[in-house]
């Protein structure tokens, strides 16, 4: 079984992948435009996903909808049809859940879905995400920051693949160490996504040596291509880097 999740995540992580699809060049991040872009280089999709006010999951990173469009508010105080409605800046785009996301992709390139749950309650989030996948054909994987979302997906849906977004900003010494090995012991992913500032790191080289790949974000340069090559098994990736 522990085979098999291998070699399972060993094929997800094979191309790298555009943080919030390809987006720059006149292309929003996790909008359509930027998955599609994304597709058509070959390359895998790392997106984020949001709870609405009924328990849909939204494609969009923040929590609210100042930055990214026209709107003002809590994305959580919006159902999914209304936040459909609302258009991402410079675009004619509304927002759009996983769903019709996952049915643009196709299957045709690899996804990577970062689970928005600071808080302790993500069983809708989750279950909404799950669902979305039930039926979904392609490589998929989700990863949180929240160590609890990966355990959720343990429980509920263990054939899911499941990573660990760690950082170590604001997270050195001792307390950062012991918080990271409790949050990979209840975790227990099939990767980690870690933060390329922290590259090299003690933690995700011993993960590495224990075989648990490492995705690092967000690669930007090319020095920190560089570092990625040296200290990571695959990257998730923005423009001016062109892997």
């Amino acid at each position: 079984m522990r085979s098999s999740r291998s070699a399972r995540t060993k094929a997800l992580g094979r191309h790298p992948f555009a943080h919030r699809g390809l987006h720059g060049e006149g292309r929003i991040e996790n909008s359509r435009a930027a998955f599609l872009a994304a597709i058509a280089a070959g390359h895998g999709i790392e997106l984020d996903v949001q709870l609405s006010g009924d328990d849909a999951a939204m494609v969009f990173h923040d929590a609210r909808l100042d930055r990214l469009t026209d709107d003002k508010g809590a994305l959580l105080d919006r159902d999914a049809a209304t936040l459909a409605a609302v258009r991402i800046k410079g675009t004619d785009e509304g927002i759009p859940t996983l769903a019709e996301i996952l049915a643009l992709i196709g299957g045709q390139v690899p996804v990577l879905i970062e689970i928005k749950a600071p808080r302790r309650t993500i069983g809708p989030l989750c279950r909404a995400v799950a669902g979305a996948l039930d039926t979904y054909p392609g490589k998929a994987g989700i990863m949180s920051f929240n160590p609890g979302v990966a355990r959720w997906f343990a429980r509920e849906r263990p054939e899911t693949l499941r990573g660990l977004v760690v950082t170590e900003e604001h997270k050195q010494g001792l307390r950062g160490r012991i918080e990271r090995t409790l949050s990979l012991a209840w975790a227990k992913p099939d990767f980690l996504a870690y933060d390329i500032r922290d590259l090299p790191s003690r933690f995700a080289a011993a993960a590495r040596r224990c075989g648990l790949p490492v995705f690092t974000w967000t690669v930007r340069s090319p020095a920190a291509l560089e570092i990625a090559a040296a200290h990571a098994d695959q990257i998730i990736y923005e423009l001016p880097v062109r892997p």
